[in-house]
């Protein structure tokens, strides 16, 4: 029994060292094996990366190829390029040489014909002055009484073919006359279709009757007394036939003032109470329509971010007049000009339209701030937060300070053309007929004048000459001479025409 132990033992110990070389043996041959494998794995990797080496290499020799033919290509392109410059310049300078020699015969030319025709000149100057002495000792004349007596024939054929010339004119200008009086209406009709209300502090309410005139002043004055506290306005009323007269320096409080005459007239009941609530619809009615038209033309020039109290100033504007020519209206004008001035100059567009329509916000409120409305206006912008260069437009657009910005000069220069364009200002009728009376003062001042008539509204001036002291050339001095003393005494928009009239007429009668 104990042998057999011992024999398994050594079986199984025999048995366990062949295991272990027979595995050693095995590991030995699969390092071998996996070593050949790796070399081998390594032999072809350095094929394949010589190949891509030699390849990536055959391709850089192609490019590089490539690129050395195109650039010799350009090379050659830009040598012919410079060749032919080279050629046109070479025939240009050849063309310039000839030219330079023509022109240098030329002037050996034109030298030669210079002196060749002073030479002449000089010969017929002695032969005239020869011929003129010869003809004063045939004709017994001087020289100076020859001359006067030429003038006189050529005056006299001048006054005859003039004569003709104006027979002329007329006749066609009377198979013209109804064309262009056509015109001319339909031009007056085209200047006079701008709408403008009349520049005054006064405003007319028409009555149905001339017993209104008792109920407006009522018992001991009450009601008038009462109207005119509430309105701040004059209510006058006199020995005009239906219809009394609103007076006042505010034309928003005036305008207040004759809605709130209106409707009593209308309603007929007219005591203190009933005049105060008439006057305070009235009043919320105008600043509601105040707000609205300053919206609307903050609108109307496509323009944002405007200040609500801005706003309402503008539309006070409505109600406020400059030489017959509505500020409202003329702000529009000026912001539009404006407009498409900078447009035009590639400027900033909204801020020249902004500047032409605040321009003249300070006539809102000028009659309550003491100064010019340029720099009233200034000072409300900027008091409300407006943008620098608006302000500095609006104090500026009548050079009160030197403008110092583009916009600045297109806002003067926008407000001088819709202010001067026909038709859009009418001054008031005193200082029209003075005007008026000065220019014809100027053209009766200057000796030879018969009578002279202003027409046309002061553009032109018709003067009638006697004929028997101012000839026809001195018509056209005339003329000149009254032109510059208008122009250095009178101040005016636009130009006036001055049209001097000589004309001599003969009279007989066939008895």
């Amino acid at each position: 029994m104990l042998v057999a132990i011992i024999v398994g033992i050594i079986a199984v110990a025999c048995g366990l060292v062949v295991g272990f070389l027979a595995r050693k043996f095995m590991a030995e041959a699969k390092i071998s094996s996996a070593e050949e494998e790796a070399n081998r794995i390594v032999q072809n990797a350095d094929k394949a990366s010589d190949a891509k080496k030699h390849e990536a290499l055959l391709e850089a020799k192609d490019e590089i190829f490539s690129m050395r033919s195109e650039a010799e290509k350009e090379t050659k392109n830009r040598r012919n390029e410079l060749q032919r410059f080279e050629r046109r310049l070479l025939q240009r300078e050849e063309q310039i040489d000839n030219r330079s020699g023509n022109i240098e015969k030329k002037e050996r030319q034109l030298n030669s014909k210079e002196s060749d025709i002073q030479a002449r000149r000089e010969e017929a100057e002695k032969i005239l002055a020869e011929e003129k002495a010869r003809l004063e000792r045939i004709a017994g004349l001087s020289r100076d009484d020859a001359k006067q007596i030429l003038l006189e024939q050529v005056e006299e054929e001048t006054k005859r073919e003039a004569a003709l010339v104006i027979k002329k004119v007329e006749s066609r200008l009377r198979d013209e006359s109804d064309k262009r009086a056509k015109q001319i209406i339909a031009s007056a009709i085209q200047r006079c279709a701008s709408d403008h209300v009349a520049e005054t502090t006064v405003s007319v309410v028409p009555l149905p009757n001339d017993e209104m005139k008792g109920r407006i002043i009522g018992r001991e004055g009450r009601n008038i007394r009462t109207f005119e506290t509430l309105t701040g306005i004059n209510l006058i009323i006199d020995d005009t036939p239906e219809a009394v007269i609103l007076s006042s320096f505010d034309p928003v409080r005036r305008e207040v003032a004759r809605i709130t005459l209106d409707r009593l007239i209308t309603d007929g009941r007219i005591q203190p109470a009933r005049i105060e609530e008439m006057y305070e619809k009235a009043k919320a009615e105008v600043d509601a329509e105040i707000k609205e038209v300053g919206e609307q033309a903050v609108f109307d020039t496509g323009l944002n971010g405007v200040h609500h109290e801005l706003m309402r100033v503008l539309g006070r504007l409505k109600y406020r007049t400059s030489y017959g020519q509505n500020v409202l209206r003329h702000s529009l004008e000026v912001a539009h000009l404006a407009g498409m001035m900078a447009a035009e100059l590639g400027t900033d567009i909204k801020l020249a339209k902004r500047a032409g329509l605040l321009h003249d916000i300070g006539k809102a409120i000028d009659h309550e701030v003491e100064g010019s409305h340029a720099v009233i206006g200034a000072e409300l912008a900027k008091r409300l937060k407006e943008n620098d260069s608006v302000i500095h437009a609006i104090e500026a657009h009548h050079e009160e300070v030197d403008a110092k910005t583009i916009e600045a000069v297109l806002v003067q220069a926008a407000d001088a053309i819709s202010a001067a364009r026909p038709g859009a200002r009418r001054e008031t009728l005193e200082s029209y007929i003075k005007r008026l009376e000065k220019l014809e003062k100027i053209a009766d001042s200057f000796e030879g004048v018969d009578s002279s008539y202003a027409l046309q509204a002061g553009r032109e001036i018709r003067v009638m000459v006697k004929s028997e002291v101012i000839d026809d050339i001195g018509c056209v001095t005339l003329s000149r001479e009254i032109a510059r003393q208008i122009e250095d005494e009178l101040e005016y928009p636009g130009q006036i025409k001055i049209t001097v009239v000589r004309e001599k007429r003969t009279v007989e009668y066939a008895k």
